[in-house]
C-alpha cells in the first residue's frame, strides 16, 4: 500500500517525487496525527524534500495535532539548514503549539545555538511565555540564556514576558487523511454540515460549511434535470479537477454524487476571490510589488494548467475565479470550473473575455491564446485596482467587445513594463500571444 508518510520519513526521494507528480495527490493531508509530508522531512531532517515539497506548494505553516508546525519539528531536533528553509519561506516564527512553546524554546532547550540565532534574525521574540509561564531565556542553559537576552536587546525587542493565550488553529490544520484519498470515494450529502449560503448564481449555490473536521466550501451545481447520463459525466469529469500538485492551483477535495445534489467541495479560502481582495472592503492594500506577485502565481498556475490534457470543465480565467490563500497566494479555483453538462452557451463575465471566445464556438477556438487575453485583463485590473467595464451590463459589455472593439484603456503613469506586457498579452491576433511560460520569467523579474 502507498504511504506517502512512511517514504517521506525514511527519505526515500524517488518515490516521494513519483508520489508527487500524481496531480491528485494532496501533499497537504496529514497522517493519523495530522502530521503532513512536510512536517516528517522536517522532523527528519531531509533538506532536499523538503525543498521539493516546498516547491510543489506544501503549506509551510500547516498545524498537526498538536499545533506544530514544520519550523518547530526542524528547530527541536537540530536540522539548521531545514530551519533556515522554512524562515525563507515565512515560516511563521513565533508560531504557538498547544504547550505555548515556540520553536526557539525548542531550539533553546537542546541548546542549539546557531540555530536560536537564526530564529531572532528572523524575528523570534525572547519573550513569549508557554503554557507554564517559561520563556525561551528559561528553558535555555545560563550562558546560552544571557546570549539570546544581549542578542533581543540589541534588536530592540520588549523584554516584558508575553503570556500564553489558548489560540485556534483551525484554519492552518493539515487535511485529514480520509478528506484526500488517492483513490477517491464518493460522498454523501449526510457528511457534510452546510451551514452559511454564501451566494447563488445560474451555475449553482455555494455554500460554507465542515467536512472531515475541514473548513470547506461546497457548490451545488445548477442542473435543470437530472439524469443518469449527466450523473456519469459528473463522475468522469471532476476528478481532473482534483489536481493538488501545484501551489497556484486550488483542487476540488471532494465531490458529492447524490441525486438530484451533484457538489463540488473545496478548501476554505478566508480571504476570498482575488476580485473581493482588490475591489471589496478586506482591508489588504494591493501595492506594485504584491500585484506583480499576483500575477507571477496566477501566470505560474496557467502555464501549469497547459501543460496538462486540455480538461472538461471548462475554466474562464478572471478575478472571481483565483483565490487568496492566508498568506498572500494566489490560486486558481478548480472548484469555478464548468462541467460539459451546465449552460452550454452561456457567458457570465464577459468583460475578461477575448473576442474570438466571444463570437466562435468552442472548437474554434485556441483556448491558449482565449486565457492570455484573460490574464492581459486580469493584470490591467491588478494596475489600475478598477473592475473592467463596469459601466456597462454584461450583456451590453460582451456585444461591444465581440463586435464594437470595446477594449480596456492603459492610463497615464502605468509602469511601462506593466502596460507593456498588457499590450502584447492582448494582441488581437491570437496567433501573436505569449504563451504563459514565456510569461513567467518576464514577471518573475519584474518581482526582484
Amino acid at each position: 500500500m502507498e504511504d506517502i508518510f512512511h517514504w517521506c520519513r525514511e527519505g526515500n526521494s524517488i518515490q516521494v517525487r513519483l508520489w508527487l507528480d500524481e496531480t491528485e495527490h494532496d501533499m497537504n493531508l496529514g497522517d493519523d496525527h495530522g502530521f503532513s509530508p512536510l512536517h516528517w522531512v522536517a522532523k527528519e531532517g531531509h533538506a532536499k524534500l523538503v525543498e521539493t515539497l516546498l516547491q510543489r506548494g506544501a503549506r509551510v505553516n500547516a498545524t498537526n495535532m498538536g499545533d506544530d508546525i514544520p519550523l518547530h519539528l526542524a528547530a527541536a531536533h537540530g536540522h539548521r539548514d531545514v530551519v533556515q528553509m522554512l524562515l525563507r519561506e515565512r515560516s511563521d516564527v513565533n508560531a504557538v503549539n498547544e504547550h505555548g512553546n515556540t520553536p526557539l524554546h525548542y531550539a533553546s532547550f537542546w541548546g542549539y545555538d546557531m540555530i536560536c540565532e537564526d530564529l531572532l534574525n528572523a524575528g523570534a521574540l525572547v519573550s513569549i511565555a508557554n503554557k507554564d509561564g517559561h520563556t525561551p531565556i528559561d528553558k535555555a542553559k545560563p550562558s546560552l540564556g544571557k546570549r539570546l537576552q544581549d542578542l533581543a536587546e540589541r534588536s530592540g525587542q520588549e523584554m516584558k514576558v508575553i503570556s500564553f493565550k489558548e489560540q485556534s488553529w483551525l484554519g492552518l490544520k493539515t487535511r485529514s487523511r480520509d478528506a484526500t484519498l488517492s483513490r477517491f470515494k464518493g460522498i454523501s450529502m449526510g457528511d457534510l454540515d452546510l451551514h452559511t449560503k454564501l451566494s447563488v448564481t445560474a451555475s449553482g449555490e455555494t455554500w460554507r460549511g465542515r467536512w472531515q473536521k475541514n473548513d470547506v466550501i461546497a457548490k451545488i451545481l445548477a442542473v435543470r434535470q437530472w439524469s443518469p447520463r449527466i450523473s456519469r459525466d459528473f463522475n468522469e469529469e471532476f476528478p481532473k479537477l482534483r489536481i493538488f500538485s501545484h501551489p497556484n492551483i486550488l483542487p476540488i477535495i471532494g465531490a458529492c454524487n447524490s441525486p438530484p445534489n451533484l457538489v463540488v467541495i473545496s478548501q476554505f479560502m478566508p480571504r476570498s476571490s482575488l476580485f473581493n481582495l482588490l475591489h471589496g472592503a478586506t482591508g489588504v492594500v494591493v501595492d506594485t510589488s504584491q500585484a506583480v506577485r499576483f500575477a507571477l502565481d496566477i501566470a505560474r498556475g496557467m502555464a501549469f494548467l497547459h501543460s496538462l490534457e486540455r480538461i472538461i470543465p471548462t475554466y474562464h480565467l478572471n478575478s472571481h475565479h483565483v483565490m487568496i490563500d492566508d498568506d498572500l497566494t494566489a490560486r486558481i479555483n478548480m472548484g469555478d470550473c464548468k462541467f460539459s453538462f451546465q449552460e452550454k452557451g452561456r457567458i457570465h463575465q464577459p468583460a475578461w473575455m477575448s473576442p474570438e471566445t466571444l463570437q466562435r464556438k468552442p472548437a474554434d477556438r485556441n483556448w491558449e491564446a482565449c486565457d492570455m487575453w484573460s490574464f492581459a485583463i486580469l493584470i490591467w485590473e491588478l494596475t489600475t485596482r478598477e473592475v473592467p467595464f463596469a459601466e456597462w451590463s454584461p450583456m451590453e459589455c460582451g456585444m461591444k467587445i465581440a463586435l464594437e472593439g470595446l477594449r480596456v484603456k492603459i492610463p497615464p503613469g502605468t509602469s511601462s513594463h506593466m502596460a507593456k506586457l498588457i499590450s502584447i498579452c492582448m494582441n488581437e491576433d491570437p496567433g501573436k500571444r505569449p504563451k504563459f511560460d514565456m510569461v513567467v520569467p518576464i514577471l518573475e523579474k519584474m518581482k526582484r
